[in-house]
């Protein structure tokens, strides 16, 4: 897809892996909407890159339905979806405070799987109505799963099934939205030096990329982005779940 003069929307765009996407989107000639649940930190980087911010929780309808019109509003149609909204839990099925709590599992589920979903179901019914570009593409769309969703490790049960979840649907969305020209594609990232394991000590940041075969240290949310980049660039590429992992594979625990 020739890309610069389109318009794209980047959710989790506000840091991490969603920010590195979202300025490199921006530096091909892309009009980004920048959409987190974090508005300070949406408008700051929109403001770095001539984008625009959205306040959105990917989880709530109504508050996605509100981002799409708000991009669209400022930009035009999106003609790309780059999904990075999501969090992340640690806890055991049975621990010392006994059941996991089903409310913390409903969590993780509803922003990390019923957020993409929710996202993705608003971009595509708006690309399926745009005229198509060369080669009868219509637009695409970019999910972010996790290796947890393959070698999930102990404690991870919430997270790996959400994460599972996003894998699991690729497939089958990409085959129905085919009929429109729209492409699905999903990256599933291994430990990448995010704010969330920025905020660990040296010492443990240390201990993670000892564990990762090569290259021997943490992923670069740039590195993501330029997956994402090339996931867009390349026609014949769908329905396709890519692991950016340096070949790690986690142990149990």
């Amino acid at each position: 897809m020739q890309l610069e003069g389109q318009a794209a929307i980047v959710t989790g765009g506000a840091s991490g892996l969603g920010a590195a996407a979202a300025r490199k989107l921006a530096a091909q000639g892309v009009r980004v909407a920048v959409c987190d649940i974090n508005t300070k930190l949406a408008e700051e980087l929109a403001k770095e890159i001539g984008g625009t911010a959205v306040t959105c929780d990917v989880s709530d309808a109504a508050s996605g339905e509100a981002a799409m019109v708000a991009a669209a509003k400022v930009h035009g149609p999106a003609r790309v979806l780059v999904n990075c909204a999501g969090i992340g839990l640690a806890r055991r099925v049975v621990g010392r405070e006994g059941p996991h709590a089903l409310a913390d599992f409903n969590h993780v589920i509803s922003v990390n799987l019923i957020g993409t979903f929710n996202m993705l179901r608003l971009a595509a019914a708006e690309m399926s109505t745009l005229e198509p570009l060369e080669g009868g593409e219509r637009g695409v769309v970019i999910n972010t799963a996790s290796i947890a969703a393959y070698d999930g490790q102990v404690g991870q049960a919430a997270y790996s099934a959400s994460k599972g979840g996003i894998v699991g649907m690729t497939l089958p969305i990409a085959r129905e939205l085919a009929q429109f020209g729209i492409r699905v594609l999903t990256i599933a990232p291994g430990l990448f030096l995010t704010p969330l394991l920025g905020a660990l000590p040296q010492a443990a940041r240390d201990s993670l990329a000892s564990t990762i075969p090569f290259p021997h240290r943490l992923g670069s949310p740039d590195e993501y982005a330029s997956l994402a980049m090339h996931m867009i660039d390349n026609p014949y590429l769908n329905g396709e779940v890519v692991r950016l992992d340096a070949s790690l594979r986690m142990a149990p625990k």
